[in-house]
């Protein structure tokens, strides 16, 4: 490949994993991205003409099942669409993958009409927090009352429901046990409009996420917008990507968005080194010897992260499409990939960051902003390295109590 060629790269599409439909929109999008991004930050949310297009697109029910008007995309697929986002805007690709998969791992255990209701429209998108033990949700007849405050709620001003992950506890404030024996947290959704939003969203990177704080106070939930998830008998709606956790879904559309922002960035700095001559190197950039060597090594590494990712969510989709189930050997392998693509990724928008020198740091330049965006990215659960030492114990054979799997 010539040298003139990379960053205008397009990867050969294994049509068992990728659908052009959906996936040639995301990618259709990217200069709107591109150019809504600095307001996008700014705003600290998705801005108008963005959200529009995701809506005529439907970009927020991409996963959920048809029954409530979603499309039900495979895994790998939508992979790409989170990946071709965050080549346009990572904030954006972020929001999309945390509506989209909070959207289908709570619709799968409510009643259709319920899901309908909620998530049934294009413009409807749900947000939730992180969760914690500091919260309440009291059982009493016919639903819970919730009270507590959560914070990371990516997605959250353009949301129109949002849900909360809380301790169930008896009238006695007793913490109710769940089936493994320990405290057991049911997922409530309500609408926006009861909840208390602080817009303290104020961040290295993603800022565009808008992940604000909300709270509650002795709010009634009903047992109907209520679930318990990632517990397969409890499921109301079948289909293939119900039979992945909730984990493994978030790990996919986060390891992709990773990826897309990593592509950002490589193609920034190849366009940067075709017309850049540093202050201290008396040829061009791209007569450099040592640029043309980089820049072939982040592209072998940013297309073996994701030919990885893509080949490894691929084999596990259709291993569940064949068995109706998934076996913990691939779990394991999923989240191998997932975690050590983010890390790959990461490596790779680094090192373009370092690479297009002082130019990088200019507020005017798409360096600075989508180099903090990737390391927020890192920064996240999916991504931490404790993930790595569950695959060592499990190819081991040490026995452990498996979990984000």
């Amino acid at each position: 490949m010539a040298a003139a060629e990379l960053g205008q790269w397009e990867p050969q599409r294994n049509t068992a994993v990728s659908c052009a439909g959906p996936v040639q929109r995301a990618r259709a999008m990217i200069p709107l991205l591109e150019a809504a991004g600095p307001a996008i930050e700014a705003g600290r949310q998705l801005t108008p003409d963005v959200l529009e297009a995701l809506r005529e697109n439907d970009f927020f029910r991409l996963l959920t099942a048809p029954a409530i008007g979603g499309q039900a995309l495979s895994l790998p697929v939508f992979a790409e669409i989170c990946e071709a986002l965050a080549i346009g805007d990572p904030s954006t690709a972020w929001c999309v993958n945390q509506g989209n998969v909070s959207a289908m791992s709570s619709s799968t255990y409510l009643a259709t009409a319920v899901g309908q209701g909620l998530l049934g429209r294009r413009d409807q998108a749900l947000a939730w927090g992180a969760q914690h033990s500091r919260a309440t949700a009291v059982a009493v007849p016919g639903g819970y009352r919730v009270s507590g405050a959560w914070d990371f709620a990516s997605g959250s001003r353009h949301a129109t429901s949002l849900g909360a992950h809380v301790p169930v506890v008896l009238a006695d404030g007793t913490p109710r046990p769940g089936p493994n024996g320990k405290p057991e947290f049911v997922t409530v959704l309500f609408p926006k409009a009861a909840a208390r939003i602080t817009e303290d969203w104020a961040s290295m990177g993603l800022r565009g996420t808008g992940s604000d704080t909300y709270e509650v106070s002795d709010l009634f939930v009903p047992d109907s917008h209520a679930c318990f998830r990632d517990r397969p008998e409890g499921r109301q709606a079948q289909g293939t990507i119900t039979l992945f956790t909730s984990h493994l879904c978030y790990a996919t559309g986060f390891s992709a968005t990773a990826l897309g922002t990593a592509r950002g960035l490589l193609d920034r700095f190849v366009a940067l080194a075709r017309g850049k001559t540093a202050r201290a190197g008396a040829q061009a950039m791209a007569e450099n010897h040592a640029i043309q060597s980089q820049i072939g090594q982040l592209e072998a590494k940013l297309r073996g992260a994701r030919m990885y990712l893509l080949g490894t969510v691929g084999e596990a989709w259709a291993e569940a499409e064949a068995s109706g189930s998934l076996t913990m050997d691939t779990r394991m392998a999923m989240r191998l990939a997932t975690t050590s693509v983010m890390a790959e990724a990461t490596e790779v928008s680094v090192a373009c960051y370092r690479a297009a020198g002082t130019t990088a740091v200019l507020e005017s330049e798409p360096f600075e902003r989508r180099f903090r965006d990737a390391l927020c990215i890192s920064q996240h659960l999916q991504a931490t390295p404790w993930h790595l030492e569950m695959v060592g114990r499990h190819l081991l054979g040490v026995p452990q109590v498996a979990q984000f799997v």
